[in-house]
C-alpha cells in the first residue's frame, strides 16, 4: 500500500445534535442492501440508481443528505415563513458554526460566484443592481490568472464584466485600474499559476479591490470553511450538496458582512435583479444550514478511517489478479478524501480503462467512476467517499470479475 504524498430522526436528534451523535460520511444512511430492496421514486420514473464511485459530481447529484438533514428539510416544508427573516437568520447561523463574518446560502457555489460578482460591481447600490447585466458607468474588469480559467467563469461574465488575464505580479500591477471591480482566484489551480494565493491577497488589499475564492470541492478539511476568509479574502465560494452533503442545488456565499448583504440584495426573493431566477428555497437554506451543523459536528478522523476501509476491501479484492497494482492518493486541495488508483499491464491482462468504465457502468447495478485532478489518464481511478455502507463490496465484486475475465 503506498500513499502519495501529493496528495467529500427526528426534529429533536437535528435540535440537539453534538460532537457525539456525527460519525459523518455516509455512515449513517441507509446501506446498500436496504436501499436497494426499496423501490422509491426512480423505480417508479424507470431510472436505475447509480453506484457513485465517482465522488461528489453535480451530475450524478452531488452527495446524498444524510437524515438529519433529509428531516430539516422535511420540516421546513411543512410552514411558510418570511424567506427574508430565513436567509438572514440561516446566515448568521452558519456564520457562527464556522468562525466567519458572514454567510449567505445560494444556488451552488456557482450562484455564489455570480453573486459575489454583482456584489463586487453593484455595492449594494439600488441602481446598479437594477441595470445589471448592463455596466455602463460600472466597474466593469475582473482579472484572473491566465491559469484560473473554467466553465464558470460565466457566472463571472454574466454579470456584464469582462475578464482580464495575468500571469506574473507585475502583470497584475498594470492590469489594475480605475475599471477594475474584483480579482477572482480559483483555489483548485493555485499550483498552476505564478501568483499564489497570500499575493494575490496582498495586492488587492493595497489596491483596495475586493477578492472572490472559489473553493466549491475544498471542503474537507472543516478549517478551509475559514481559512480563506482569514487569509483575507473578501468572498468564498462553496459547494453545499458536496462534502458538506446538503442538497445538491446549495452553495455557501461567506465573507465580509458588507459584500454578503450586497449579494443578497442580488438575489431571489427580491426583483428586478441579476439573481432572482437563482432562487433558493426554505426547504434548502434550513438544509443547508443543517448539513453545516452537522458537519461541523461530524467525527472527521472516524469518517477517514471508514474511507481507508472501503478502500481496504477493493485492494483485497484485486490482489490476487496478475500485474495489478494499488496506490492510495489524496488531491491536496478539492476532493481531499482518500482514492485507490489501479495500474495492470495490459499485455497480461487485456482489457483497458474504458472497457472496464463501460462494463461497470453497464451492470446492473450501474457503477460510475470518474477523475479528480492531479491524477491525469494514470490508472483507473475509484473514489469511495460517496458509497453507501455495503456499495464498497459490490464495487470490490465486480472489478473484481472483470478484472478476471481479462485475466484468462
Amino acid at each position: 500500500m503506498n500513499t502519495s504524498k501529493t496528495e467529500h430522526v427526528t426534529r429533536r436528534m437535528l435540535l440537539k445534535t453534538s460532537a457525539g451523535c456525527a460519525v459523518g460520511g455516509l455512515l449513517a444512511t441507509p446501506s446498500a442492501a436496504s436501499s436497494s430492496a426499496q423501490p422509491g421514486v426512480y423505480a417508479e420514473l424507470g431510472i436505475k440508481p447509480v453506484i457513485n464511485a465517482a465522488g461528489t459530481l453535480t451530475s450524478l447529484g452531488g452527495s446524498l443528505m444524510p437524515p438529519d438533514v433529509v428531516t430539516a428539510w422535511s420540516s421546513a416544508a411543512q410552514n411558510f415563513v418570511v424567506l427574508l427573516d430565513l436567509q438572514d437568520k440561516v446566515g448568521e447561523q452558519i456564520a457562527a458554526l464556522i468562525d466567519v463574518e458572514a454567510a449567505m446560502v445560494t444556488s451552488g457555489a456557482a450562484g455564489a460566484m455570480m453573486l459575489a460578482t454583482a456584489a463586487a460591481v453593484t455595492r449594494g447600490e439600488p441602481d446598479r443592481i437594477a441595470r445589471l447585466p448592463d455596466i455602463a458607468g460600472m466597474k466593469n474588469e475582473v482579472i484572473t490568472q491566465k491559469t484560473h480559467h473554467t466553465c464558470y467563469d460565466n457566472q463571472i461574465t454574466n454579470c456584464g464584466v469582462k475578464l482580464i488575464d495575468v500571469e506574473t505580479r507585475a502583470d497584475l500591477e498594470r492590469a489594475v485600474n480605475d475599471r477594475t471591480a474584483m480579482m477572482l482566484f480559483y483555489n483548485l489551480f493555485e499550483p498552476d499559476g505564478r501568483i499564489k494565493r497570500a499575493e494575490w491577497v496582498d495586492i488587492a488589499r493595497r489596491h483596495k479591490i475586493p477578492t472572490l475564492l472559489d473553493a466549491a470541492a475544498d471542503v474537507p478539511p472543516l478549517a478551509a470553511l475559514s481559512k480563506y476568509t482569514k487569509m483575507g479574502f473578501d468572498m468564498v465560494a462553496f459547494s453545499g450538496g458536496k462534502a458538506l452533503m446538503g442538497p445538491n442545488d446549495t452553495g455557501l456565499l461567506l465573507g465580509r458582512k458588507t459584500f454578503i448583504e450586497a449579494a443578497k440584495l442580488n438575489a431571489a426573493p427580491r426583483c428586478g435583479n441579476i439573481g432572482r431566477m437563482m432562487k433558493v428555497g426554505k426547504e434548502d437554506m434550513v438544509a443547508a444550514w443543517a448539513a453545516v451543523k452537522r458537519y461541523v459536528h461530524t467525527d472527521h478522523a472516524s469518517e477517514w478511517r471508514e474511507w481507508e476501509r472501503r478502500i481496504s476491501v477493493i485492494e483485497r479484492a484485486v490482489a490476487s489478479i496478475p500485474t495489478l497494482t494499488t496506490e492510495r492518493f489524496v488531491p491536496p486541495i478539492a476532493n481531499h478524501v482518500p482514492h485507490v488508483i489501479l495500474q495492470w499491464d495490459e499485455s497480461r491482462v487485456r482489457i483497458n480503462h474504458e472497457r472496464i468504465k463501460e462494463q461497470l457502468e453497464q451492470g446492473d447495478p450501474p457503477i460510475a467512476i470518474g477523475r479528480v485532478r492531479g491524477t491525469g489518464d494514470r490508472g483507473l481511478l475509484i473514489s469511495v467517499f460517496m458509497l453507501k455502507p455495503g456499495e464498497e463490496r459490490i464495487v470490490a465484486d465486480r472489478l473484481r470479475e472483470i478484472f478476471k475475465r481479462a485475466a484468462t
